[in-house]
């Protein structure tokens, strides 16, 4: 297995788990979350994913300024009804970093550690497309992501309806995977931090 070489290079996100800690998983109950962990997970690349992953990461970064984010401590709502667009991958994407989950979550030990009633769709926010809420202190914050100042290669229009119909030559191919993957590159590792891209909104 080989990912394109800028995975390696994006950025990292950092959080305690709790339930790790007590079971072992790790003896500190740390974890690293990579953008190659939502890539296995979503079983792709692109913008939607790479924009999920920055949103979390941007709003635990204010949420926890000064220690690490705690995973399964963290509710997480969402503008988008359940059924939307790509509303399911970003939930995916989110899930897998903050433990928060709908009814279907891990149920917990003993009263400890439940992950449930964490992650709710359609819910009415003031001014991002996602919030995310300390469940310890009630502190929140919203994000969301403007692509706009990332666009995509002009050729991609072309290129996609030629590759998804299968009409496309070799050279075709291989041009429009790497055009659609630098523009996820280019999100990653030139707008992480880029607050035009990725909006914060303080709660």
């Amino acid at each position: 297995m080989r990912f394109p070489d800028f995975f390696s290079a994006a950025p990292v996100i950092r959080m305690r788990d709790p339930l790790a800690e007590f079971l072992g998983a790790t003896g500190d109950g740390e974890f690293e979350y990579r953008f190659e962990d939502a890539v296995r997970l979503a079983g792709h690349s692109c913008p939607t994913v790479a924009s999920a992953f920055l949103m979390t990461r941007a709003a635990l970064a204010r949420l926890y300024p000064e220690e690490l984010p705690v995973r399964g401590e963290i509710r997480v709502d969402l503008a988008d009804e359940r059924d939307a667009g790509v509303a399911g991958v970003i939930a995916s994407i989110l899930t897998l970093v903050t433990g928060a989950a709908g009814d279907t979550g891990f149920k917990g030990i003993g009263g400890r550690f439940d992950r449930r009633e964490r992650l709710f769709f359609a819910q009415p926010l003031e001014h991002g497309s996602l919030r995310f809420t300390r469940l310890d202190s009630g502190a929140a914050v919203e994000v969301a992501a403007d692509l706009s100042h990332v666009p995509g290669d002009p050729r991609l229009a072309e290129l996609l309806p030629r590759c998804r119909s299968g009409r496309a030559s070799t050279q075709e191919m291989s041009t429009f995977r790497s055009l659609w993957q630098d523009r996820v590159r280019r999100l990653l590792l030139e707008h992480a931090d880029d607050p035009q891209t990725i909006l914060i909104f303080p709660i």
